[in-house]
């Protein structure tokens, strides 16, 4: 079978003790970078030297197939540098290719950042997505945070520390300055932080450079006010006037407010015969 395991974020006491056995009795090994796991094995004191292959970014969909092949008549360990294999991290085409051949796959559960950093942020853990990386390029970053915007769930980033200020300024450009956030510093290790506020005043806080492993947690939009029926009623009718079509009119005051289409369309009616 295809084994995905959790490996320490940081902390190093962190492993669990599947990992420890997973990694003892392991006889191939597939690594995002297999330098880090002859330094985990080390660390933790495990004598086995399993098969070490590389499964990162630039070669995973290439390697699946013989990754596969290895998996039917043995184990497969797949690791990443820290967390879970697939979570912004190499492993998913692998899984993907598996579950379409047949072959089982499983998990050592274990740390990760992601659920780390929502637990420690201080916000709503009822409802949230984990939205990766924020795009580099400034039109895609500003794309992707207008999609965002009125998500009511919190929301986790990762981030590198060299583009936490521009991304905490385009979150609080989309979002609004007074979003209640947290950045996430070095999460388990000696450094670790936790800097909590509104957006603004992080972006205050980051202008002079952060270092370290960076979660980015932000609390959902607010609800919206209940929408007025009476000033949606206005607003059609004022479109109407302007020329709009009143279907178009009422399809676009819907979109605003949440009020249903067929409902103002009908009460323009109902307004203009009165």
């Amino acid at each position: 079978m295809i084994i995905l395991a959790a490996t320490p974020i940081g902390n190093l006491g962190d492993a669990s003790t599947r990992l420890r056995q997973a990694l003892a009795e392991a006889e191939v090994v597939a690594s995002e970078d297999t330098r880090v796991t002859q330094r985990l094995l080390a660390a933790l004191g495990i004598a086995n030297r399993p098969r070490l292959i590389a499964l990162h970014e630039h070669n995973e969909r290439a390697r699946a197939a013989d990754l596969i092949e290895l998996a039917r008549d043995g184990d497969v360990l797949v690791l990443s540098d820290a967390g879970m294999p697939t979570v912004s991290d190499p492993g998913f085409p692998l899984v993907q290719a598996a579950v379409e051949a047949g072959v089982e796959v499983t998990a050592i559960p274990g740390p990760s950042a992601v659920i780390t950093a929502l637990a420690v942020s201080g916000l709503p853990t009822d409802r949230f997505a984990f939205e990766g990386f924020l795009p580099r390029k400034q039109g895609e970053r500003m794309r992707r945070l207008a999609d965002l915007a009125g998500d009511r769930r919190t929301l986790v980033f990762f981030e590198a520390p060299s583009r936490l200020h521009a991304s905490l300024e385009a979150l609080a450009e989309s979002f609004g300055a007074d979003r209640p956030a947290a950045v996430c510093r070095e999460l388990t290790k000696l450094h670790e932080e936790v800097r909590r506020g509104r957006l603004d005043e992080l972006v205050e806080w980051a202008a002079g450079g952060v270092r370290g492993e960076i979660c980015i947690v932000v609390g959902g939009a607010a609800e919206a006010a209940p929408a007025d029926p009476a000033a949606a009623l206005a607003r059609v009718l004022e479109l109407a006037a302007s020329g709009a079509r009143l279907k178009d009119a009422a399809s676009t005051v819907s979109a605003e407010t949440g009020i249903g289409k067929r409902e103002l369309y009908e009460a323009a009616l109902a307004a203009r015969r009165d």
